[in-house]
């Protein structure tokens, strides 16, 4: 009897983590648009400390506004130095995809910076990319890589 419970368990749990993986999913999509969520409050709230503390020590970024590779702290914390001289300016994030690869995670999209200026709305359409990788329980930027939207021809 013992053995035919065995079975039967060993059986059925590819069944029960098959359907466990989609929640788990799900779970990890919610956490990755969170963690880009906290970057985009940050820029809105012109936190230039809040904003490099989301990324991982080994972070790789390319920013919108300068054609420096950035690959240490130091070098993140400089593109961002000017952040809380952007006086209105903020951030909207638009379409976007999040991929989970266990504790790796893509999230791409277009984001808009919109500023006055001269009385004027401007608006900035870009679009983006964040690589996470789940280290110590928390999403950290890994990579990221953003560019101004081209025009259509």
């Amino acid at each position: 009897m013992q053995a035919s419970r065995r079975l039967m368990l060993l059986l059925a749990l590819p069944a029960v983590l098959l359907l466990a993986a989609p929640a788990v999913r799900a779970d990890a999509v919610a956490e990755v648009q969170a963690a880009t969520a906290k970057w985009i409050d940050a820029f809105n709230r012109k936190s230039a400390k809040d904003i490099v503390a989301l990324y991982a020590k080994d972070a790789v970024f390319f920013g919108t506004s300068s054609p420096l590779l950035r690959d240490s702290p130091e070098l993140v914390q400089d593109y961002f130095k000017a952040l809380p001289t952007f006086g209105d300016a903020t951030i909207s994030i638009g379409d976007q995809r999040v991929q989970v690869f266990g504790d790796v995670a893509v999230h791409t999209g277009y984001y808009t910076r919109a500023f006055m200026q001269g009385g004027a709305l401007v608006k900035n359409p870009a679009r983006f990319t964040f690589v996470y990788a789940k280290r110590n329980g928390q999403w950290q930027i890994v990579n990221h890589h953003s560019s101004a939207l081209p025009v259509p021809p």
